[in-house]
């Protein structure tokens, strides 16, 4: 498997499959409340001295994991991710274990006075997610800090930085058998006709990947930029696109309009080439199948 040489070799992982089970009094990962949760599977890495359980759960809202840190003294810590939540974060795994794999050695003199070495946030609805890749004194760990817009508890989970690719593959099996969907009853009215293709672009050593779901909340475009070992992705809701296409559009006429006229077909989405010119088309492809695989 990819990474697999980044593993480390005190890591195990087991996984657990529950049934119909009714679990009373779980936490709400969106309203604090305490509502029927359904588990549908669960989880384990042990990583160093850590403990970290991946469960899969769903309630009235929908379906979202729990991430459980178990530390050496015993102390717990948790953070909740829905399922769209938690595919945007496998991403960010993979970008964050290829820069920690591009680092030296530790050299205390070389580390920031907060420690950070790489940082990202994710947003989702009213919660904030903060991915900190830090060092200090015990090795460089990933901090995942959770927080609610509306006030309430910060909690977080930190991730030795040698088992984010052992937690990623967990993340992705778990997110290959149920899904990236987040589900509910607080559904929209569903698209009931056949979505659009996926399209590819390839440009110099990048792919582009053009993917159409659909979730609870709607029908949505998945940009995916795929280079090498590096992935990352944007979503955009359909009830965006005109504007969208009306912005790259614009960004369009304005290039071709300022760009010397032998430069102008170099462009990936500017206007053409000249009439004459022999510059092939040979950017764009388009392909069929199940876009999941590849996000």
């Amino acid at each position: 498997m990819m990474y697999q040489h980044y593993r480390h070799s005190s890591s195990t992982c087991s996984q657990e499959y529950h049934g119909q089970g009714m679990e009373v009094g779980g936490n709400n990962f969106d309203s604090g409340q305490q509502p029927q949760e359904q588990e549908l599977a669960t989880k384990m890495l042990q990583i160093q001295s850590k403990r970290f359980y991946l469960d899969v759960k769903q309630n009235r809202r929908g379906r979202f994991i729990k991430v459980a840190e178990i530390g050496a003294d015993g102390r717990r810590s948790q953070i909740f991710l829905a399922m769209s939540t938690a595919a945007e974060f496998r991403d960010y795994l993979s970008s964050f274990s290829d820069y920690y794999s591009s680092l030296g050695p530790p050299n205390p003199d070389n580390v920031p006075d907060d420690g950070k070495l790489k940082s990202e946030m994710m947003l989702k609805d009213n919660r904030r997610y903060y991915l900190d890749l830090k060092e200090n004194s015990r090795g460089r760990f990933l901090r995942v800090s959770q927080t609610v817009t509306r006030g309430g508890p910060r909690s977080q989970v930190a991730l030795p930085a040698q088992g984010m690719i052992e937690f990623r593959d967990a993340l992705t099996d778990l997110l290959d058998d149920f899904g990236t969907d987040d589900g509910g009853l607080l559904s929209v009215d569903r698209y009931k006709g056949e979505l659009p293709e996926g399209r590819h672009l390839r440009v110099d050593n990048k792919n582009f990947y053009f993917d159409i779901g659909q979730n609870n909340r709607g029908v949505y475009m998945k940009v995916s930029e795929v280079k090498s070992n590096f992935r990352t992705a944007i979503t955009v809701p359909e009830k965006c696109w005109p504007r969208f296409r009306d912005i790259l559009s614009d960004y369009c006429e304005k290039m071709g309009r300022t760009l010397p006229p032998d430069s102008v077909h170099d462009v990936p989405g500017a206007p053409g080439p000249r009439a004459g010119s022999a510059q092939p088309s040979r950017d764009i492809d388009t392909f069929t199948g199940s876009a999941p695989s590849r996000i």
